[in-house]
């Protein structure tokens, strides 16, 4: 297939919605597929251009200035898409760009998917503009109806959505590296660069320093996890507009800053166990990751925990929105490291099942549903190479935080 997938993230930025798509445009093109991209130009870096990649103006989201949104550019991709139609255009972000694609694709009447990553709506409550939730669903819910289907991480998302009004939504999971994420990569200097003594257990956090993630929680439950373990250390992993106000109020924590590739993994499998306190996910990627790393994972009940953990036997689940409970699970985890152990074991071996192949090759499925004639030809060499890929796992050229 021609597959035209439009974007306002994507390496090097450091998120999950850049890392997911990453790795799915390298599967996709390892089963065969012509990937085309567009996206805005990447900022302050020199990043080569991928094969196929299209580039337009972009601009710093205002106040979050690590994220950038691209402008519309509605005639230039009629124009491009007119010479050379793709079989399917798909839109992984709303922003002005998005939106101008969309129009683009049913002006050529294209076939047109889209993704649906992050809560704007949810977001509002925690940047101080409830007000806006209710305008931020409607758009939602305009722009994603407008597409043939919509993707979403998990089936309890659906469910959530379609009860505020978002229709044909398909569920499409996560993958993860299992070969770069990996309890192999423990590194002893690391710990003792953190001061950290064999026996002590770490705690660990990986994820953007923002309002959206609860971090307020992941400060209370590792003093709660201090008091049955008081040689227990936290390590922060990330950046994001809380980091200053992070690391001036808790100089007990050690904060390593944003992390990529090999030294992220690293972070990961040096740690003991993984404290996720967001209510904000669509999915949550990091999760994945630690679990992959051998860590102890505890999260709230939903996303990504409700589909890959069983409670106390891979991971710990604390009841939706109860802090409290949170707290009580954090404790428990740090009461005993040995079975922290055994859940970080039993964490690896479920998260080896989560490849990006596997992920790429039901999303290929779904495209194929919206577009019946194709060409044979590309069509059996994706599935001999789904057949001789099956057990690879995409490596993002940039790996970080969710």
């Amino acid at each position: 297939m021609r597959i035209a997938i439009v974007t306002e993230t994507y390496a090097p930025d450091l998120n999950g919605v850049a890392r997911t798509l990453v790795a799915l445009v390298g599967e996709l093109r390892r089963l065969g597929h012509e990937v085309s991209l567009v996206r805005p130009t990447p900022r302050g870096t020199d990043v080569p251009r991928e094969s196929g990649e299209v580039r337009v103006t972009g601009m710093a989201i205002p106040g979050y200035s690590a994220m950038q949104f691209g402008f519309p550019a509605g005639g230039m991709l009629r124009e491009l898409w007119n010479k050379e139609r793709p079989d399917v255009v798909h839109i992984d972000t709303e922003g002005p760009l998005g939106y101008s694609a969309l129009n683009a694709a049913r002006a050529l009447n294209l076939p047109v998917t889209s993704s649906l990553h992050t809560h704007f709506h949810v977001y509002m409550r925690h940047y101080g503009l409830p007000w806006l939730g209710a305008p931020a669903l409607a758009y939602l819910r305009h722009f994603h109806n407008s597409t043939a289907f919509t993707l979403i991480p998990t089936e309890d998302q659906r469910e959530q959505l379609a009860a505020d009004g978002l229709q044909k939504l398909k569920v499409l999971g996560r993958g993860v590296d299992a070969d770069l994420f990996h309890p192999k990569r423990r590194n002893p200097a690391l710990r003792a660069e953190w001061g950290v003594a064999d026996d002590a257990p770490v705690a660990l956090y990986v994820g953007r320093l923002a309002a959206e993630k609860n971090l307020q929680l992941f400060i209370r439950s590792v003093h709660a996890m201090r008091e049955v373990q008081p040689s227990l250390r936290a390590v922060v992993v990330g950046s994001g507009p809380l980091e200053h106000d992070l690391r001036r109020d808790h100089p007990d924590m050690i904060f390593s800053g944003a992390r990529v590739g090999e030294d992220l993994a690293e972070h990961y499998a040096s740690a003991d166990c993984f404290v996720f306190p967001s209510l904000s996910e669509t999915f949550g990627n990091v999760l994945l990751e630690a679990m992959a790393s051998g860590l102890a994972p505890l999260a709230f009940d939903y996303a990504a925990a409700r589909h890959l953990f069983v409670d106390a036997e891979n991971g710990l689940v604390a009841r939706v929105g109860d802090e409290q409970h949170f707290i009580e699970q954090a404790k428990r985890l740090a009461s005993s490291p040995e079975w922290a152990q055994t859940l970080g074991v039993a964490a690896r071996q479920r998260a080896e099942t989560q490849t990006w192949s596997m992920i790429a090759q039901q999303l290929e499925a779904m495209w194929r549903e919206i577009t019946p004639e194709k060409d044979s030809k590309t069509h059996l060499t994706s599935q001999v190479s789904g057949q001789t890929s099956s057990k690879t796992q995409a490596s993002p050229p940039m790996q970080e935080v969710a």
